[in-house]
């Protein structure tokens, strides 16, 4: 089999440009040369057809491996959140974590627990799990309400180069609650918390940050003052402060729970209208550094139940490019940006270099057809369960090829 592939006629999404028509050579895994070259006799060719090609996506904050939608959904590299049985507090569980990935179809790059089982009690052994493939630690699905230990992982962390992943929800506010206050929760009678909740969590966590002088992100951001105070510390200069989203909390309110509709039970919840269109403006002017799929799929046991008894989480992975896709139709942000949201800025975080269509770069690359119109069925995904909140939303955007590390992946 030749080391030699070339795809052709393609549009190419380049950092910080329009996409441009070009060919990608790639040798030995990596990207050799982009433009107008001379093909060799020997390379196996893709053929675009006029169609996409981006970056493969790397998909920050998943609890789950799922090889078959992550190839639905164009996605090439995962970074795993701590929260597995048993959770990732030691360097064992890392190196297996990182070991279940396979190089030709899809990379693990697993998070470290930032405290021993994730009780936010004890901090973990940073620097031993990142020798062995941590890239990054993360509080989990829960916030460390101590911030003494807070303090600790972040100044332990920093030094290793190791971003902290922190989950903004002030515990004592949230408690047992699984929606936002508001009259959707009221109307149904649910366990509630405001949304200030979000704010208060994220204020704390920026001021020990800054006296750290420590990176960290905020995995979903999802209300106006959130917004409001990641803006405000980027303006000062605080050490690397970025956040994250996913599609559900940009382009479904908490509305979406009416009829106690458990797959659109998340964490955090789903918020109000007026802070669904404050998540809209901070893509559009950068505040958002990344959009993830939250991928959590869940089977029966866990979501046919009464709302406030099923488990939080949705099937993201494979629906993620194609709702991304909306917001470059929507004029909200160009393909370039996208790209970046989707790969380049979590390549960064989790300290690869990949995520962007460059010279020397891996070949990790997915042909696309943005416009490409297919129907989101729950019963009919290729993720280990279909509960999204997408079930039978019309959508646009196909995969036609992966390439992964130099090969196609089928």
């Amino acid at each position: 089999m030749s080391g030699v592939r070339a795809i052709v006629n393609g549009r190419v999404v380049l950092p910080g440009g329009e996409p441009v028509a070009a060919n990608i050579l790639i040798r030995d895994e990596v990207i050799a040369e982009i433009g107008g070259f001379d093909l060799p006799s020997d390379a196996e060719t893709i053929d675009a057809k006029g169609k996409l090609v981006a970056p493969g996506i790397i998909d920050m904050a998943v609890f789950a491996v799922d090889p078959a939608a992550c190839r639905a959904g164009g996605i090439t590299r995962v970074a795993l959140m701590p929260d597995q049985s048993p959770p990732l507090d030691e360097p064992g569980l890392i190196q297996r974590a990182a070991a279940s990935g396979k190089p030709d179809h899809l990379w693990v790059h697993p998070i470290a627990a930032a405290t021993r089982g994730l009780r936010g009690e004890e901090v973990a052994e940073y620097a031993m799990m990142r020798s062995v493939g941590a890239r990054a630690v993360a509080t989990g699905r829960g916030w460390i309400a101590d911030s003494g230990v807070m303090r600790r992982v972040l100044s332990y962390a920093a030094p290793l180069g190791l971003t902290t992943i922190a989950h903004p929800e002030d515990s004592g506010m949230v408690a047992d609650a699984v929606a936002t206050s508001g009259e959707t929760a009221t109307r149904l009678g649910l366990p509630c918390a405001p949304a200030i909740s979000e704010a208060m969590a994220i204020a704390r966590d920026l001021a020990i940050a800054e006296v750290a002088n420590a990176p960290i992100h905020f995995r979903q951001v999802t209300t106006a003052a959130g917004f409001d105070l990641i803006r405000a510390a980027k303006a000062r200069g605080v050490v690397r402060v970025t956040c994250g989203i996913t599609p559900a909390h940009l382009l479904l309110s908490d509305i979406a729970i009416s009829d106690f509709r458990t797959f659109a039970r998340l964490s955090p919840p789903l918020r109000d209208e007026a802070d669904r269109q404050a998540a809209l403006a901070a893509i559009a002017d950068g505040t958002i550094d990344m959009i993830g799929s939250g991928h959590d799929p869940r089977g029966p046991e866990d979501k046919r139940l009464p709302f406030a008894d099923a488990a939080p989480g949705m099937a993201g992975a494979e629906t993620l490019l194609a709702l991304a896709l909306g917001l470059v139709r929507d004029g909200l942000i160009d393909h370039a940006r996208l790209f970046a949201l989707l790969a380049a800025n979590p390549a960064k975080l989790l300290g690869l270099e990949a995520g962007e269509i460059v010279v020397g770069a891996p070949a990790d690359l997915i042909v696309l057809d943005p416009e490409a119109p297919w129907k989101v069925d729950s019963d009919r995904m290729e993720a280990r369960a279909g509960n999204t909140p997408f079930d039978g939303l019309p959508v646009q955007g196909r995969v036609l090829h992966m390439v992964k590390g130099g090969q196609p992946v089928g």
